[in-house]
């Protein structure tokens, strides 16, 4: 099933800002796990267990051994050892974020984002789970979070199906200890800055999913709220030495952003109707807009339905990276940490999930970014990726050190080694 490939990164281009690396490693790349339906994310024990999503199935756990056990599906799959008839797949919707406690040895504890219908109502939930001493089951569901809205219907909009904008990743901190839950607007001109609604936010709680001690949303707001007015981040990453978290966030046809994250923050995505000089727009959300389909300069959408809006919110988290104005699709973020990675130690990787339109080229690739101490600026450099690229939907640094890196459309996910 495995098969490695290694080449000399160094001799393929890699440039930031026009200069070449000095000292770039090689890069070696193999599949730990294929035949996969729709892969979303992984998380890792010390001893490189590895915990695994897929969207339209369910939870997965592979052994250091390479052995998998299915340990918990969803409504309709079958060779699961327990599974919810709630938890379902629409559209973007699913299955979808995964992450293992840092008290793992202790509690056994792990925990999902997914959507569910329980209670004949439509959500997003995290839900905890207790793993089996065999890692051949899980036991004890929890449900930490309830209430992150949920897109019911379609609506007028491109990618406007059900389940659209569903946000879903999460991720401890190793600074604070919390748990961060990205939540997306859901196609909801009024979620990302309303106080209640849990759409186009930040979470930051603990692992009983009460508001974290310190969090400090604006007055009349949700607790548990970290940040606010995000449109649909799916990466979160904490930078080593400091721990800041950095969101990755996909565009509405321009500007997918990385943004550095500031307690109490408004990441100023507001795609209501009749504000900014807008009025109204199709489902009373404005965010493809003033032309929804049709070819337009990215700028131009840029100016009249902002990504970050600093005009109407001045005290807004800037972005340090806005990728060039262009919106193709970025979905996750980790921090490459270790001297193996020689120059690149430190970097961020961005994975894109391969969107173009209009003009806009396809963008299946992993990039480097090379953020400020302050979090306001980043330099890039691209990858010439040394095996199949794809969308790019997890990426994450396993406790080996290596990268892991999840291709939701090939079914697969690839460790890579710098050397």
């Amino acid at each position: 099933m495995s098969k490695k490939i290694k080449v000399a990164i160094a001799s393929l281009g890699l440039a930031a800002s026009g200069a070449a690396f000095a000292a770039t490693p090689i890069l070696s790349t193999e599949v730990v796990a294929s035949k996969l339906e729709s892969p979303w994310d992984v998380s890792f024990l010390k001893d490189g267990t590895m915990f695994f999503t897929e969207k339209c199935k369910g939870l997965s756990v592979r052994m250091p051994s390479g052995a998998i056990n299915k340990l918990h599906g969803m409504t309709g799959t079958t060779g699961y050892a327990s599974s919810s008839a709630d938890l379902f797949c629409d559209g973007q919707a699913g299955m979808m974020g995964v992450e293992v406690d840092p008290d793992f040895a202790k509690n056994r504890f792990v925990y999902v984002y997914s959507s569910s219908n329980l209670n004949n109502k439509q959500s997003n939930r995290v839900m905890r789970f207790k793993v089996a001493d065999t890692f051949k089951a899980v036991a004890g569901r929890t449900d930490i979070i309830s209430d992150i809205a949920y897109k019911p219907k379609a609506s007028k909009h491109p990618f406007g199906g059900p389940g659209a904008h569903n946000g879903g990743r999460i991720r401890f901190s190793p600074g604070d200890g919390f748990l961060y839950v990205t939540t997306g607007d859901i196609h909801s001109g009024a979620g990302p800055m309303s106080p209640t609604v849990i759409a186009g936010k930040v979470l930051r709680v603990d692992r009983d999913g009460k508001a974290a001690a310190g969090n400090k949303p604006p007055a009349g707001f949700d607790a548990r709220i970290y940040t606010y007015g995000h449109r649909n981040p799916q990466g979160i990453a904490f930078r080593p030495g400091d721990n800041r978290p950095f969101t990755a966030e996909n565009g509405p046809w321009h500007s997918d952003e990385v943004t550095a994250l500031e307690n109490g923050g408004n990441a100023g995505w507001d795609p209501r109707p009749n504000m900014a000089g807008r009025k109204d727009c199709p489902d009373d959300y404005c965010g493809y807009s003033p032309n929804q389909m049709g070819a337009m300069d990215p700028k131009e959408r840029a100016a009249f339905m902002p990504m970050t809006d600093l005009k109407t919110y001045p005290k807004a988290m800037k972005p340090a990276w806005n990728n060039n104005g262009l919106s193709q699709g970025m979905f996750c973020n980790t921090f490459l940490s270790g001297a193996k990675w020689k120059d690149w130690n430190g970097q961020m990787v961005v994975g894109y999930a391969g969107i173009g339109i209009h003009g806009t080229p396809v963008a299946n690739r992993i990039e480097l970014l090379k953020i400020s101490s302050d979090g306001l600026k980043a330099t890039k450099s691209d990858i010439s990726w040394p095996t199949a690229t794809g969308r790019f939907r997890g990426c994450s640094q396993g406790p080996d050190g290596n990268l892991y890196v999840v291709l939701e459309d090939q079914g697969n996910i690839i460790r890579v080694t710098p050397q």
